[in-house]
């Protein structure tokens, strides 16, 4: 497995590509990222939260199990192991899903990341830990010099739910972390 992902390195890099993704779900996740970014000539990205949820499975017996400590372990494990950019999901507070749910879409979620942190605050109905906890993500960042790339875990499926209501909340809830974020760290 850890060969197929370095040769998908190779043949992205050889192509042309700018940056490359870890997404690794399977074996020895963080043993087959840093060997992606020993690897790799281009910048490397991950998105925490596959690695936070694949070891609550693993350790705990299920996603709802992941606590908001052991996300944020993850996140600092990634940055200090020197990924480039990490993917975070944090532009979906709780009160969208109530949007969600009341306008319906053909699609649902789907988002990976964006799936498994609706799951965990809808169990344990509490708002989204890396909205909540947005400052600590910027402290991460800044500390290991990791970029964010803020993704949009409601983003369309199909056209039928293209710029629906809680898509756009969501990019405008990004609009306003991404200013934050400026704010804080573009000085």
């Amino acid at each position: 497995m850890l060969e197929e992902e370095l040769a998908k390195v190779d043949v992205a890099v050889e192509a042309g590509a700018d940056s490359v993704m870890d997404l690794s779900t399977g074996g020895d996740i963080s043993q087959c990222r840093k060997k992606v970014i020993e690897r790799s000539k281009v910048p490397v990205g991950t998105v925490p939260i596959y690695q936070a949820v694949v070891d609550a499975i693993n350790n705990q017996g299920g996603l709802i199990h992941l606590s908001v400590e052991k996300i944020f372990d993850v996140i600092e494990e990634q940055a200090a192991d020197g990924v480039d950019f990490i993917t975070v999901h944090c532009g979906s507070p709780g009160p969208l899903f109530e949007m969600l749910k009341s306008q319906g879409r053909v699609t649902d979620i789907v988002s990976r990341g964006g799936a498994f942190l609706t799951t965990w605050m809808l169990h344990h109905n509490r708002e989204n830990p890396l909205y909540e906890h947005f400052d600590r993500l910027l402290t991460i960042a800044k500390t290991y010099d990791v970029t964010l790339s803020l993704g949009d875990g409601l983003r369309p499926g199909c056209l039928a739910d293209a710029t629906d209501r809680a898509q756009i909340h969501e990019l405008m809830t990004l609009g306003h972390l991404t200013k934050k974020a400026c704010s804080r760290t573009c000085r």
